[in-house]
């Protein structure tokens, strides 16, 4: 295990802490348990992407980077399933499976440097969340480090499994405040034969029908994206105006047929002009540009709001006039819609959060902020709209982490 002293990290504007590097899951445990006995915390860390979300730890202690607990541990590839220790990059983790002609379906930004544990506590998702849903439908197995430095399981590595309490879905979206996820097994979907976008322009107030006739349409995309005109000046050719990206991923028939369908249907929608991307580079590119999305590290201000999906177009519209500097991606079919805006104010930036949850609200939805300065997240509602199921969130982190061991103050409750 490296020595404390050779490594520190700082979340938000807490003071820096060290950091232990096990490298086993036996070392990870003995962490664990060395912090009981101090008095520490324990902060879970991998690539350190998403550092930014929650608020500052409300208490000092010890980090514990994962990035040494990176192998894959079990890979039969004819069930389809891999286990693997959860501090291998989504990359390593993606280079394995692809050997193998099979792929993890869930967008991840920064695949480099995010480690699959760290893309758990946070249950990422990106524009293929439509097709294929979210980290939390792919985990069947997860082991974990409790708060006496033990190590419980649950799931298994099989996906025909149904004993006891499903505690993996638990984990997922946590942020760590749970135990220390070590490894997890996980089921795996075949690399598509082929696959292809769409990209359709629009102004503003056509948005809200060529969205109603995409849901209606006779095609299965895996991503409908709606990007605001500033964050669609990033696309290749970008003429200015809203912009609609529609993926793609079957076999080459499939696909073939899907293509065509859908330019037949918005050949009668009041568009800008719609393009048909099928080379591979382009598609490489535009993909990435759609996962990287939600990580902007510059903005001053990033938030993610869930709502139906009926509502994403009057609430993008709305958004999109809050701020000049407002980039928006949405997720349309699945309702997610994330914001970034620069140089703003923190009485501006509270002003922007009001309006953005009022909009939510008329879509039944609510709004978190996931990035800003540390010194404003005593002042804005990070987890956005108090819930009904605060009680039972803080009931279950009594029962599995009674001493407030991990990541404190940093979750809902």
């Amino acid at each position: 295990m490296d020595h404390p002293e050779s490594n520190a990290c700082t979340i938000d504007d807490a003071e820096p802490f060290p950091v232990v590097r096990p490298a086993s899951t036996a070392e990870l445990c003995d962490a664990v348990r060395r912090a009981v006995g101090e008095g520490q915390a324990v902060f879970p860390l991998g690539g350190r992407t998403m550092l930014g979300v929650g608020r500052p730890p409300d208490r000092p202690g010890v980090g514990i980077d994962l990035t040494g607990l990176a192998d894959v541990l079990d890979y039969p590839a004819r069930d389809m399933t891999v286990t693997v220790q959860t501090g291998i990059t989504v990359a390593q983790l993606q280079e394995v499976l692809r050997g193998e002609g099979q792929r993890l379906p869930v967008d991840v930004p920064q695949p480099e440097r995010a480690t699959l544990g760290g893309a758990l506590a946070v249950n990422v998702s990106g524009p293929r969340r439509l097709g294929f849903g979210t980290l939390r439908d792919y985990v069947i197995g997860i082991s974990t480090i409790n708060d006496e430095g033990q190590e419980t399981k649950a799931g298994g590595r099989v996906v025909k499994n149904v004993a006891g309490y499903d505690l993996c879905k638990l984990h997922v979206g946590a942020l760590g405040t749970l135990g220390v996820i070590s490894q997890v097994t996980l089921k795996l979907k075949p690399l598509p034969e082929a696959t292809a976008l769409v990209v359709c322009r629009c102004e503003a107030a056509d948005l809200g029908p060529i969205l109603d006739r995409l849901h209606e349409s006779r095609t299965r995309p895996v991503c409908v994206d709606v990007l605001n005109p500033r964050a669609a000046a990033a696309l290749p050719n970008d003429h200015g105006g809203w912009s609609v990206v529609v993926g793609f991923e079957e076999s080459t028939e499939a696909v073939r047929w899907q293509v065509q369908q859908l330019l037949k249907e918005l050949s009668a929608s009041r568009t800008r002009g719609v393009d048909a991307l099928v080379g591979p580079t382009a598609m490489a590119s535009l993909w990435q540009l759609l996962g990287e999305f939600q990580l902007k590290p510059e903005a001053t201000l990033t938030f993610k709001a869930n709502l139906l999906p009926h509502a994403v177009a009057d609430f993008c519209r709305t958004a999109d006039g809050l701020d000049e500097t407002m980039q928006l991606q949405a997720h349309a079919g699945s309702g997610i819609i994330v914001g970034h805006a620069g140089g703003l104010t923190l009485e501006r930036a509270r002003g922007v959060i009001e309006r953005l949850r009022a909009e939510a609200a008329r879509g039944q939805g609510n709004v978190v902020v996931r990035q800003c300065p540390a010194a404003w997240k005593a002042s804005l509602p990070l987890w956005g709209a108090p819930r009904g199921d605060t009680a039972l969130m803080a009931a279950v982190r009594e029962k599995m982490d009674p001493r407030r061991l991990f990541n404190p103050g940093r979750f809902v409750v």
